[in-house]
């Protein structure tokens, strides 16, 4: 019996993902210092030339690695219209998502918090943090439109509220897991912005 052979885009593909779980793992491990194109290599069980040929350099690493621990935090919302519906079931899957979660979402939470003292982070993840706020100013903006958002929201300031809200609840539920009832939590804070961006 034969087995089929992987191409060369598998087995690259193959590498970059354990290389960046490997990442992850280290940055929820040991924090970000100890993310080294030599440290992951080793993690991962491939030579430091292999990271390097993948990711050039440790800030490339980093921006993969923010870009993939973000992607898809929040599954079944790409087929939903900007709206209100699409932005409650975005707060209320974040918060859903908090209840398990995985080391690449934890990796992004510490990375994003270290992203305010280091010049090199802080590029990314403004980057990411803009494209977050346009999708949720987007959702009330369309709210307005179809006539469910009150016309006197600002979009741009819910965004940022909504951000932070979001984010300083991940960082709690990191910090002291016990103390954050996420189960609790998606009642109360969905609930909150609806009646508070309803008309």
């Amino acid at each position: 019996m034969t087995t089929a052979r992987r191409t060369q885009q598998e087995r690259r593909d193959q590498a970059e993902s354990a290389l960046l779980t490997a990442a992850a793992e280290l940055v929820v491990e040991q924090g970000v210092r100890a993310l080294t194109l030599a440290n992951v290599g080793e993690r991962a069980g491939y030579s430091r030339g292999i990271v390097t040929h993948h990711f050039g350099a440790k800030q490339a690493l980093v921006e993969r690695l923010a870009r993939a621990t973000q992607a898809g935090f929040v599954p079944g919302l790409e087929d939903l219209p900007p709206g209100l519906d699409r932005l409650l079931r975005l707060i209320d899957g974040y918060l859903g998502e908090l209840a398990r979660i995985g080391v690449f979402n934890q990796a992004f939470l510490l990375l994003w918090a270290e992203a305010a003292t280091q010049p090199e982070l802080a590029a990314i993840f403004r980057e990411r943090d803009a494209a977050f706020r346009a999708d949720l100013s987007d959702d009330v903006e369309a709210g307005i439109a179809d006539g469910i958002v009150d016309p006197a929201v600002s979009p741009a300031q819910t965004a940022v509220a909504v951000v932070g809200q979001l984010r300083g609840i991940a960082l709690q539920r990191l910090l002291d897991p016990q103390s954050v009832d996420t189960g609790q939590l998606r009642h109360t804070v969905t609930g909150y912005w609806d009646r508070a961006l309803r008309r």
